[in-house]
């Protein structure tokens, strides 16, 4: 690991351990990939009082100092490891651990155990890093927060329940147990004809696939909304059965894409929606004057989480500290 001159000065006994304490603490002036650098260092030292200030400070430092280190295509796999295991369900801060090229395969293992949510999600659409990792692939569909959509997509085959035991025909009742079995043979051949959804889907072109986008029930459209093909997903929002919340869970899904986001922004009856303008406030691919726009429809207490948020881009968190600010005058 190369450690820079800024941070090699505060390593040494410069100041003393009064300025390295205020470095664990996070309260030196210095660039995100510096400060990161010196509370890895601290973290793994052998004084305990640096130890314990260096790992609360990442665990509760601002999400664009981690954001602004991270932007380093350099910064070291063993920094990266540290940041994910202290903030794995910070969606913004893991979107960034999640597409560096320094990420190491243990952390995305120690991710895949125990993320949940957006954090989880994007993991499991990353089909690059999954092709290469069968061992990730079981992490995620062993993990107790993985939905079945999302353990059926990675190959995951759901158990069979074991069949009761039929009873034993009377003598007398040849004729109806002859009748039973073809009606059994017919339930076999509506199950061959049921196959999972999610078989038939891979079986299935692109045209069939937004057919079905278009037409089909509830279960297709959770499938098919997060179809990597930007003409299949975005058909699911045509579908004129979509409920509202299923829309909403797009929206606040933060890997759903820009064109999904665009469809939404473009229908003025889901826009109407308070939770809606809400979840577009916050979804890292919202244009930020469309976001900027619907702040002034949130109320005072979301509002105020939004300054305080991790989550969203530092133009929002201003935005929100400025319309706290012009309602105290």
């Amino acid at each position: 690991m190369k450690i820079p001159a800024e941070v090699a000065k505060i390593m040494s006994k410069w100041g003393g351990h009064s300025v390295r304490l205020a470095a664990a603490r996070g309260a030196l002036p210095m660039s995100g990939p510096n400060l990161v650098t010196v509370l890895f260092i601290f973290y793994h030292g052998d004084n305990e009082e640096l130890k314990k200030e260096s790992l609360s400070t990442l665990k509760t430092l601002p999400a664009q100092i981690l954001l602004s280190a991270l932007e380093n295509r350099d910064l070291h796999f063993s920094i990266i490891d540290l940041i994910a295991r202290c903030r794995f369900r910070d969606s913004a801060v893991m979107e960034k651990v999640l597409s560096h090229p320094m990420t190491g395969l243990r952390t995305y293992l120690f991710v895949a155990k125990k993320s949940s949510g957006d954090v989880l999600d994007m993991l499991s659409h990353n089909d690059r890093l999954l092709a290469k990792a069968a061992d990730l692939r079981q992490a995620i569909i062993d993990n107790p927060h993985a939905d079945k959509v999302m353990k059926l997509r990675l190959g995951w085959v759901e158990p069979e329940a074991e069949p009761e035991p039929a009873p034993k025909p009377e003598p007398k009742a040849k004729e109806e147990a002859k009748e039973g079995e073809n009606e059994e043979e017919g339930d076999e051949e509506e199950d061959k004809e049921d196959l999972s959804k999610y078989q038939q889907l891979q079986e299935m072109v692109v045209a069939e696939k937004i057919k079905m986008a278009l037409t089909g029930d509830k279960e297709w459209r959770t499938l098919l909304i997060r179809e990597s093909n930007k003409l299949v997903s975005s058909a699911v929002l045509k579908n004129p059965r979509i409920t509202d919340g299923e829309v909403l869970a797009v929206a606040k899904s933060r890997t759903s894409s820009e064109e999904l986001i665009r469809i939404i922004l473009l229908n003025k009856d889901w826009v109407k929606l308070y939770d809606m303008k809400k979840a577009l406030v916050e979804h890292p691919r919202t244009p930020v004057q469309k976001a900027m726009r619907f702040m002034n429809f949130l109320s005072e207490k979301d509002i105020r989480e939004l300054s305080k948020s991790r989550n969203v881009s530092q133009v929002i968190v201003n935005n929100a500290r400025r319309m706290l600010m012009s309602k105290k005058r």
